[in-house]
């Protein structure tokens, strides 16, 4: 088993060698069923280790997010509709592809609600619209948007006219903010700012399942990522050591 994995390591990357790991335990059991002993295959798979979970996500601190915020020009209507797509990225924790299917149906103002129809899931799910989201995407309406026959939320401003916004422009619309701000260098696409939203909900004390159904995940295990040791936060709050000094 050892050999065969570690031909496998020489052209799998971990999460691949982890799912081969992961069929071959399920396959064993299947044969265990059928009364066959698979103890001592079972045993001999190897762990593979997720790197990943090592350390914290990669997210905005409050001044780089500040300044990120900033880095839109809300006197021109395509800035107007980048700063709005980006409220929703940062406030909602919406991914790419779920910003590119809101309508101007999907914000239902009186109830101060935003529908999310196209979700992982296939389920269509009502988040409530913060306040700050709620502004930008008004005055982007008021101010920024074109006359289009369209219904989606966010359009094109250059040709081809009267299309949604896709998933690489909804990408390459936050990438000019990062370079304007100096965060090129680490950051690169949208879902850092899904990731910063989720670790500020957790710092401020939600619980997994809430970050879970804010962010839509099905499994608590997706959202568990946020719920990682945080050293320099067990520093603040650690107690000395039984015996030592001040």
């Amino acid at each position: 088993m050892d050999t065969f994995f570690a031909e496998l390591s020489s052209h799998l990357r971990p999460a691949s060698l982890r799912v081969v790991g992961n069929s071959l335990r399920s396959y064993f059991r299947y044969r265990a069923l059928l009364g066959e002993s698979t103890a001592a295959l079972v045993a001999s798979l190897p762990r593979i280790a997720d790197w990943r979970r090592t350390t914290l996500p990669k997210v905005l601190v409050d001044a780089e997010l500040d300044a990120f915020l900033k880095a839109f020009d809300c006197t021109d209507p395509v800035g107007l509709r980048d700063y709005a797509i980006a409220r929703c990225l940062l406030d909602l924790g919406l991914r790419g592809h779920e910003v590119t299917y809101l309508t101007l149906e999907s914000v239902d103002w009186r109830s101060a609600t935003l529908t999310i129809s196209s979700t992982k899931s296939k389920r269509v799910q009502q988040l409530p619209l913060p306040v700050s989201t709620g502004e930008a995407i008004a005055q982007y309406l008021r101010r920024g948007r074109p006359q289009t026959v369209n219904r989606a939320l966010f359009v094109r401003h250059r040709a081809p006219y009267d299309k949604p916004l896709g998933v690489p422009a909804i990408r390459n619309s936050m990438n000019p903010a990062f370079v304007r701000c100096g965060l090129r260098d680490r950051f690169c696409n949208t879902h850092v700012l899904r990731r910063t939203m989720a670790t500020q909900l957790q710092r401020s004390g939600a619980s997994v399942k809430e970050i879970a159904d804010l962010l839509r995940h099905q499994s608590l295990d997706t959202a568990n990522t946020y719920a990682r040791v945080d050293l320099e936060g067990l520093r603040a709050v650690a107690l000395p050591w039984p015996g030592s000094r001040p």
